[in-house]
């Protein structure tokens, strides 16, 4: 980081700004093509730090996670614009998170429930959820294994 004096290395207050975060974006390469996606997440730091979404069993996210697991992730919370007297002292205040790792498909069962729970503990605070089959059956979910993240505050 550029800004020494903004980046937060402290894995608590970046655990917090992940647990104040309502979406993550994921960006994803394939040749010289960028793809970015916003998407709901769980964080767990249980057997290494993992993050969670779930998706469709088909699409361009799954398509290009065949080609390359290798994906950035960033999340950011608290925006609050400051302005000022000339157009470029204006600017905007915010905590965020940015990191890389490895994307897979999970296949377990047990392990693609506990990846759910996970997505829905973030947002409805519980852990335990129960889940139709049918629904089940359509859904993927992915994981994605945080190699490296750092956080920034402005």
């Amino acid at each position: 980081m550029r800004r020494n004096e903004r980046e937060i290395s402290d894995i608590q207050e970046i655990e917090e700004i992940i647990s104040k975060a309502e979406t993550c974006r994921i960006a994803f390469a394939d040749n010289n093509m960028p793809y970015i996606v916003a998407l709901n997440f769980g964080y767990s730091k249980e057997s290494g730090n993992k993050l969670f979404f779930h998706c469709a069993k088909e699409g361009k996210k799954l398509d290009m996670i065949r080609k390359n697991n290798f994906v950035c992730f960033q999340m950011d919370i608290e925006h609050q614009l400051y302005t000022g007297i000339n157009g470029c002292d204006w600017g905007m205040k915010y905590r965020s998170v940015l990191g890389f790792g490895n994307i897979s498909v999970v296949t377990g069962i047990k392990e693609r429930k506990a990846g759910l729970d996970c997505i829905m503990s973030h947002y409805g605070g519980k852990n335990d959820y129960s889940y139709d089959d049918r629904v089940l059956n359509r859904t993927n979910v992915l994981c994605l294994e945080i190699k490296e993240m750092t956080g920034k505050k402005c």
